[in-house]
């Protein structure tokens, strides 16, 4: 069976600074046996301040962390999944890319998905976010076939829209990765159920790699994290929990888990149309 590995992270708001912290765990989890290695959302730059990221990121072809990981995933022999970075796009708006990329053993970009969903939301009085203002959604989902298993790409708001995973099952997923930046209420009370609800319709392996704790911020809103880098299986089951602290969370898997998951409860098959009736 494959061995891979979630990194918990508490990343900051200086790219540099938290670089080398995740090459770190990186490695310890590849010197563990880990073929296959997940980070989680925006592994680079945590930050709320629109001009805290105009000063620190980069745009995909100048972006050092991008650099340094691709060349540890060459130097490692490792499968990377990049959970994502804050990117600059070049765009006129100013707006972001949140951005994840998988990284083959060579060092090369196998796959990149740009977040969707934006995360614009008011959990509490205290507690808004408005991810649309700072980033810009994308438009493609994608299945990439790789040794280590057919893999779909989301990040973190996304495990909200059910539809997104079913159309990447059917077309084909069976590892479906969900990077996240957890909201510590919302985490509390959806993390898990959402995840697992995601595995059980979608009969897929779901790796989900998490930031977690309060996150050191030099500039703008303060910034935590809810953490449980969580792994669950096809059938539903959590495989393994990373808890809260940062650090590598080794486990197995068995892709023929996809299969009787599904040929138990084939309801990617069972799709009919319907209508849906106005209200009277």
């Amino acid at each position: 069976m494959p061995k891979a590995a979630l990194i918990t992270l508490n990343a900051g708001d200086d790219p540099l600074a938290n670089l080398p912290v995740t090459c770190d765990l990186i490695e310890q989890a590849a010197g563990a046996g880990a073929q296959f290695v997940l980070t989680p959302e925006v592994t680079n730059c945590v930050s709320t301040a629109r001009a805290r990221q105009e000063a620190v990121l980069h745009l995909e072809a100048q972006d050092p962390t991008l650099a340094a990981l691709r060349g540890v995933a060459q130097a490692q022999g490792i499968w990377l999944l990049i959970g994502s970075l804050a990117l600059k796009t070049g765009e006129t708006d100013g707006r972001f890319a949140n951005r994840s990329f998988l990284i083959s053993p060579d060092g090369e970009i196998a796959a990149r998905y740009d977040k969707i969903h934006m995360f614009d939301v008011s959990v509490s009085e205290t507690e808004t976010y408005f991810e649309s203002k700072g980033y810009r959604p994308g438009t493609q989902a994608s299945v990439t076939n790789t040794p280590m298993g057919r893999i779909g790409m989301t990040i973190c708001y996304d495990v909200r829209f059910p539809a997104l995973y079913r159309a990447l099952a059917q077309g084909g997923a069976q590892i479906i990765t969900v990077p996240a930046a957890f909201s510590p209420v919302t985490g509390a009370a959806h993390w898990e159920v959402l995840l697992r609800a995601r595995a059980i319709e979608c009969g897929t392996w779901i790796f989900a790699p998490a930031q977690s704790g309060t996150h050191k911020i030099t500039t703008g809103k303060p910034r935590a994290t809810y953490g449980h880098s969580l792994v669950v299986a096809p059938w539903g089951e959590v495989v393994a929990d990373g808890g809260t602290q940062t650090g590598v969370t080794l486990f197995d898997y068995d892709l023929s888990a996809v299969d009787e998951a599904r040929a138990r409860v084939p309801s990617l098959t069972h799709d009919r149309p319907f209508d849906l009736r106005p209200v009277q």
